[in-house]
């Protein structure tokens, strides 16, 4: 009598579990996320009194609505910035401010090397992240997935007899970290996948893969 009872519990506890985890998973990640944003965004409240905005009299962390406020205060600021920048004065001030960063000793090695890698990565750049690759990595015969980030020459690629490109294989399931390789033109497999489908198959493990789409007429006569 137990074991059906068991099999019955088993069975409604795992479909019950198949349910609430993407949601309890999702609020995690949302937890997290907005921890770790209003550990900065919280500074922002430096003109108000701790007794006001922290637990325990000052002493204690902050008041979640204070680190909401916050992080609404700072979404305004960065939205003012963007309209400020988008202006003559702003674009003035912003270049100023640039040259000033890139003239202070060794801020300027930090400030210059992020300054590049936000360029590089920002939406109007057409070299970054803009195709999903196959190669052969990390040996012959074992593929990965990658993003092609650069096909320029430059000066990593200056002595090399044939054409190099750069891609970023990124690891799995956190695709923040990952290996640049360089390797000829033709051992890159380009993919007719998307870039946030190809997050989206490293970070589930390749359990969420896209839908293969038939060559149309056209693809197929060239």
């Amino acid at each position: 009598m137990n074991k059906p009872f068991l099999a019955h519990w088993r069975g409604n506890f795992l479909t019950g579990l198949a349910v609430l985890l993407p949601t309890v998973v999702t609020l995690a990640v949302i937890k997290w996320l907005f921890g770790t944003v209003s550990s900065l965004t919280d500074l922002l409240l430096f003109f108000l009194p701790p007794t006001v905005t922290h637990r325990d009299h000052g002493n204690g962390p902050m008041f979640w609505y204070w680190s909401l406020a916050a992080l609404i205060l700072a979404l305004v600021l960065v939205s003012v910035v963007g309209l400020l920048a988008r202006h003559y004065i702003g674009k003035r001030v912003i270049t100023w401010l640039d040259t000033a960063m890139l003239r202070v000793p060794l801020l300027n090695k930090i400030y210059g090397t992020i300054k590049q890698v936000n360029e590089a990565f920002s939406t109007g750049s057409k070299t970054s992240f803009q195709t999903v690759v196959r190669i052969e990595f990390p040996r012959e015969g074992m593929y990965s997935l990658g993003f092609l980030t650069s096909e320029k020459q430059d000066a990593v690629q200056g002595k090399a007899n044939e054409k190099l490109v750069c891609v970023f294989v990124p690891t799995t399931p956190n695709p923040t970290s990952g290996f640049l390789v360089l390797l000829p033109e033709e051992n890159v497999t380009r993919l007719s996948m998307s870039v946030a489908e190809g997050i989206k198959y490293i970070i589930s493990l390749g359990a969420i893969t896209p839908e293969l789409t038939p060559p149309t007429l056209k693809q197929i006569k060239s």
